[in-house]
C-alpha cells in the first residue's frame, strides 16, 4: 500500500504548500521512489472552470480533460508526472456526487451526513489508483480552522487511525513572523496553529516554518518543545531565489530525509543533478531578452501562472533571462504612435488565452504590430484566433469578428457544437452551461511536413491540451492563406484548425491549444524553447 503524506496549512493562507509539496515529491522521486500528489479544494465549486482568474489564479488542465487547481502546474513542472482527473477534489465536487447518490436512493433511506458519508468520499479519493505507487501526497487547500476545511481535515484523521503511523505522515506548514519591533521571530504563530490542528485530532509529526531569515537554533527547540515534534522535525523554509532552488533548499535543510526516518526508510542519497543543471541555468543566464504579455488579466500574475514558467523554461533552454513586460491589452487600444512606443523595445510579443471581448482589439493591434515589424510573434488559443481574425482584416475583410463577441457578418472564429472527442462524438448546446463543457484535454493535431512547426517539434504528429468554446472557422483558410497566414497544423480529421504560421515572417506562430501546461524546467515546451531562441535573434539584431 502507497505510503500517504498529508500536508496543511496553518496561520495563513499563500505560505506555499503546493510549492512545498511538489519539492518534496520531487526529492522523494530524486532518490527512485514513485510519486503522485493530490489536491484537496475546500471550496464549493465543482471545479475551478467558471471561476474569474483574478479569484483563482490560471485553471490548470490535466490529459484527461479536468479543469483543476493551479497547484497541479506546479506539481507536474517538478516532477513530469501527469496530472490526471483523479488528482484533485473539490466540496463542490464530492456534494455533488453525494447528493445524485441520495437522490437515486443509494444510501436505502439512510440519513446523509458529514460523517460518515463526506468524509468516506474524501477517503476513498486519497486512496483510489494508487496501487503503483511508494508515495502520495495530499495537500489540504485552505488554513487549518477553515470552517469549509473541517470535513477534509477529519477524514484525514480517520485515515491515520485506519492506516497506522507507519504508512502515513502529517506535514504542517506554519508561518515564524519576524516582528521589527521586537527585533526576533515569534514562534507564538506557530504554536496556536499546531494547537488548533491538535485539537481536530491531528498531532503534526514534521513543521515546516515559513520565516524571512535564519531560524536560530533556540527558537528551533523551543517549537520542538511546545509542538511535540523531534527537533530534526522543524524544518526552516526560507525564501528562496526562485522557485527551481526550492528543492535544493529543503534538501539542505533535511526534509526529505526526515520524511524517510518517519516512515522508517533508507534510501540512497538523491540524484540532485538536474535540479543542479536548471538553477544553474536560471542563475547564470549569458544574455536577456524583453518579452510583451498582451493579456487581459495582467493583474494577477498567478493569472497566467504556467505561461510565466514556461517562458522562464524557454530562456533556460537558451541560457537567457527573460524580462516579462505585462501589457493590458484593454488600454492597449491606442493609436498607432502610442502601440509602437509600447512594443518597440519589445523583443517578442505573445497573446495568451482569454474569454470575452474586453480588450481584444488591443490584442488585434499587437498583432498587427508583430506582422508589420517582423517583431516575433506568439499567439496561444484566443491569442491565434486574434491572428487569424488581424489576418482576415490585412486581406480585405475589414468586418472580421468573432462570434464570442456578438453577432457578426464575418465570423473568422465561431463556437463549435460538436466535435469528435477521445471517446466519440461531443456535442454542447450554445445556449449550455458553462462549466466543463469546452473542449478540454489532449487532442492530436497533424502537422504539414514542410512547416515551421513541424521542424520545432521534430515531428508532423502531436498531442497537446486544449481549453476552449471557440475554433478558427475552416471556411476563411483561403483568404487567410492568401495573406500568407498558413494552416500549418490541423485536427486529424482536417476540420479544425489547431495551428498557423507566417512562413515570410522570422517567427509568427499562432496555436489553439495551451502549450504552456506541458512545459518544464528540465524539458522546456519546444514552441516556447523556438520563440526565446527567435527572440534572442530579434535582440541581437536591434
Amino acid at each position: 500500500m502507497a505510503r500517504h503524506i498529508f500536508i496543511t496549512g496553518g496561520v495563513v493562507s499563500s505560505l506555499g504548500k503546493g510549492l512545498m509539496a511538489a519539492s518534496l515529491a520531487a526529492l522523494l522521486q530524486a532518490r527512485g521512489f514513485r510519486v503522485r500528489i493530490r489536491k484537496f479544494d475546500p471550496y464549493l465549486n465543482v471545479d475551478p472552470g467558471t471561476m474569474s482568474p483574478y479569484q483563482h489564479g490560471e485553471v490548470y488542465v490535466t490529459d484527461d480533460g479536468a479543469e483543476t487547481d493551479l497547484d497541479l502546474g506546479h506539481y507536474e513542472r517538478f516532477t513530469g508526472v501527469s496530472a490526471r482527473q483523479s488528482d484533485n477534489i473539490t466540496s463542490g465536487r464530492i456534494y455533488q456526487d453525494i447528493i445524485a447518490k441520495e437522490r437515486r436512493g443509494d444510501y436505502l433511506g439512510a440519513t446523509v451526513q458529514v460523517i460518515p458519508h463526506v468524509t468516506d468520499a474524501i477517503k476513498n479519493f486519497a486512496m483510489s489508483d494508487t496501487d503503483d505507487l511508494d508515495f502520495v501526497l495530499c495537500e489540504i487547500g485552505g488554513t487549518v480552522g477553515d470552517i469549509e476545511g473541517l470535513p477534509f481535515v477529519e477524514a484525514m484523521r480517520q485515515l491515520r487511525n485506519e492506516m497506522g503511523r507507519e504508512q502515513s505522515c502529517f506535514v504542517h506548514v506554519t508561518l515564524v513572523p519576524y516582528i521589527a519591533a521586537a527585533g526576533e521571530l515569534k514562534t507564538k504563530p506557530t504554536q496556536h496553529s499546531v494547537r488548533e490542528l491538535t485539537g481536530l485530532g491531528i498531532q503534526p509529526d514534521i513543521l515546516l516554518c515559513r520565516c524571512d531569515r535564519e531560524l536560530p537554533e533556540s527558537e528551533r527547540r523551543k517549537i520542538a518543545l511546545f509542538c511535540n515534534v523531534r527537533r530534526e522535525a522543524v524544518i526552516p523554509a526560507l525564501d528562496a531565489p526562485n522557485i527551481y532552488a526550492v528543492p535544493l533548499q529543503y534538501h539542505r535543510e533535511g526534509l526529505d530525509a526526515e520524511v524517510l526516518h518517519h516512515f522508517g526508510l533508507t534510501s540512497p542519497a538523491p540524484d540532485m543533478a538536474r535540479w543542479d543543471e536548471v538553477t544553474d541555468r536560471y542563475e547564470h543566464p549569458e544574455g536577456e531578452v524583453t518579452i510583451g504579455v498582451v493579456g487581459k488579466y495582467v493583474g494577477l500574475p498567478d493569472a497566467y501562472k504556467s505561461l510565466n514558467e514556461a517562458l522562464v523554461h524557454g530562456g533556460m533552454a537558451n541560457r537567457v533571462k527573460v524580462n516579462i513586460k505585462w501589457i493590458d491589452a484593454e488600454l492597449f487600444e491606442k493609436d498607432d504612435a502610442e502601440i509602437a512606443a509600447e512594443l518597440e523595445p519589445m523583443h517578442g510579443i505573445l497573446v495568451p488565452g482569454g474569454f470575452g471581448e474586453r480588450g481584444t482589439e488591443g490584442k488585434i493591434a499587437s498583432v498587427r504590430f508583430a506582422r508589420e515589424r517582423g517583431v516575433p510573434f506568439f499567439g496561444i488559443c484566443l491569442g491565434m484566433q486574434m491572428a487569424c481574425i488581424e489576418g482576415a482584416r490585412s486581406a480585405g475583410i475589414a468586418q472580421a469578428s468573432s462570434t464570442e463577441f456578438g453577432p457578426t457578418s464575418e465570423p473568422v472564429v465561431g463556437i463549435i457544437t460538436e466535435w469528435m472527442g477521445k471517446d466519440g462524438l461531443e456535442q454542447r448546446a450554445a445556449g449550455g452551461d458553462l462549466g466543463g463543457t469546452m473542449r478540454l484535454g489532449a487532442y492530436q493535431a497533424e502537422l504539414s511536413p514542410n512547416s515551421h512547426v513541424a521542424s520545432i517539434y521534430g515531428s508532423t504528429t502531436i498531442s497537446e491540451r486544449h481549453r476552449h468554446r471557440y475554433e478558427v472557422n475552416g471556411s476563411y483558410r483561403e483568404a487567410l492563406e492568401g495573406d500568407g497566414l498558413i494552416f500549418s497544423g490541423m485536427s486529424p480529421d482536417g476540420l479544425l484548425p489547431e495551428i498557423v504560421e507566417r512562413p515570410d515572417h522570422p517567427w509568427f506562430v499562432g496555436v489553439q491549444f495551451h502549450p504552456e501546461l506541458k512545459s518544464k524546467p528540465f524539458d522546456p515546451h519546444p514552441l516556447f524553447k523556438g520563440f526565446i531562441a527567435a527572440a534572442l535573434q530579434q535582440a541581437r539584431l536591434v
